[in-house]
Formats: C-alpha cells, structure tokens, sequence
C-alpha cells in the first residue's frame, strides 16, 4: 500500500506536543483562499516551476524527453537545473518506509513527549493508508496525532480512533454560508464529526486560521465559544494568524496568489481573550 507524500519535516514544535515529524499527505477537498500549501490540493503529483530562479540556460528544454511542450513528471529537468528552479511535488510511499523515516527521531520524541503528526492536504482521504501507518507507530510506542480539517465520513474517524492519541481540528468560521465561500463546502459535516469526537471522549485541540477581513473579529470567536458551550470544550484552542509564507508557490503553480493581510498582534491578544 502506497500514499502520496509531499513532504516530511523533522524536528517540528507546532503540530502537536514536543517535538514532532510532520507528514504532509498530497490532496484535498477543501479549497480555502488563505491556503499556504497549495501544492497540497491535488493529489498527484505536480511540477513546481520558481520562474524567478530560471537563468534560462535551457538545460531543463535540452534534457526533456518531449522538448520542453509537455512535463511527465520524469524528473529529468530537477536534476540539470543549476538553480533549483523545477520541483516535482508528490513522491509515492509505502507506510514502512514512512515508519523508517518517522522512527529516525524516536529518541526525540520519548525526550519532549512528541510524536508523528499527520497532515495535508487532507490526510484522512488516504485513510486506508493513514490507518496502516497509524497502526504502525502505536506499534512502535510512538504518539500519534491527526491534522484534520474534519470533512469526510465519520466511519474514517472510526477506523483511526484506536490508533490516533490527539487530533488537530480546524474551525475557519461557524457562519456556514461563509464557509462554504472561502472553503468551498459547507461546514456541517466537519461541526458534527467534532461533536461525535467530543462526545466519545477524543483527545482534541481546536486551530483556527485567523484571516483579516473573514474571521478576524470578538462576534467570531464569540460564535465559536458559544459553540464549545453548547457540545463540550477540546483540551486546546489555538489561533493561528494568516501568514504569507507560502505565496510563492502560487506563482510555482500558475495559480493566483491570495492577498490578505497579517493579523496584528493587538488583534491576535483580543481574539485569544475570548477564549481565556
């Protein structure tokens, strides 16, 4: 069994308790504005082209097997450039080999009380493989935790409860036609698969993506609040302020950059009271 990984980084401190490797799984449904992965959303894989690193020293036209009019994906062109300029993004893995690379930091994780993180794209829609690596590292006594955003079926949280110690939940805004805007979907499946989590006991801390002029307001986080005090409240709630590090892929893929401004820090402390 295989899944397409975009990436694996080490030594992570902000996808969970101590000190973590993060798997980044390729694909998505949703399609937030604010993305700052957009090299996730689909879930082959793709070519990354930085035009502003290209030299055009046509190294890249001379190697390719279909003369520059049509990428296979061989991968030829990223091993020529002298500039890093081409990226192929998505790599097939098996979950043993995903085990040996997560393992390699295990000193680590028994030291800061960390663990491996799952995340995306959307990692719950490669769930047959997430609960076979999941199942593999409960085996090896590592911590296990769920990055999700929450839109799939509720017989997938099922599958990887016995396996997952902590899941990452992202709310963007509780106003559902909103969030169908910005996201493209509805936010009525993710609301009621927190509920379920909540209601059995699930290990859960809240993130949501603070973005200037969407969910940047107190009558936000107040929609929010009143919503935990209704179905019951996760162990965590974190605010995550919109950041443009990852703009620059955008361009890489040919898609339109978003455009949003950082949330102040004043703002970030007023929010975070609410939540106090």
């Amino acid at each position: 069994m295989k899944a397409t990984i975009f990436d694996i980084q080490r030594c992570s401190y902000v996808d969970g308790p101590g000190i973590r490797t993060t798997v980044f799984f390729k694909g998505c449904n949703l399609r937030c504005i604010w993305c700052h992965n957009p090299e996730s959303q689909k879930f082959g894989c793709e070519m990354l082209f930085y035009t502003d690193k290209c030299v055009k020293c046509g190294k890249c036209t001379a190697v390719c097997p279909n003369s520059g009019k049509i990428c296979s994906l061989c991968g030829k062109c990223t091993v020529l450039c002298p500039t890093e300029a081409r990226e192929i993004c998505g790599e097939e893995w098996t979950a043993v080999d995903v085990l040996r690379e997560i393992t390699k930091d295990k000193a680590f994780y028994e030291i800061s009380g960390g663990g491996a993180t799952f995340s995306g794209g959307e990692c719950m829609l490669q769930i047959d493989f997430l609960e076979d690596i999941l199942r593999l590292c409960k085996e090896n006594g590592i911590h296990t935790t769920v990055d999700t955003a929450g839109h799939v079926p509720y017989a997938f949280f099922e599958r990887v409860l016995p396996y997952t110690d902590l899941f990452l939940y992202d709310i963007k805004c509780m106003d559902n036609e909103k969030h169908r805007k910005y996201t493209g979907v509805g936010n009525e499946l993710l609301l009621d698969n927190l509920q379920r989590l909540l209601r059995v006991g699930a290990a859960v801390w809240i993130r949501v993506p603070v973005i200037s002029g969407i969910n940047d307001t107190v009558d936000d986080m107040m929609e929010i609040r009143r919503y935990f005090d209704r179905h019951g409240w996760p162990e965590k709630v974190e605010l995550l302020p919109y950041h443009a590090m990852g703009e620059h892929k955008y361009g890489a893929l040919a898609m339109n950059a978003p455009t949003f401004s950082v949330p102040s820090a004043e703002t970030m402390n007023t929010l975070k009271k609410v939540f106090a």
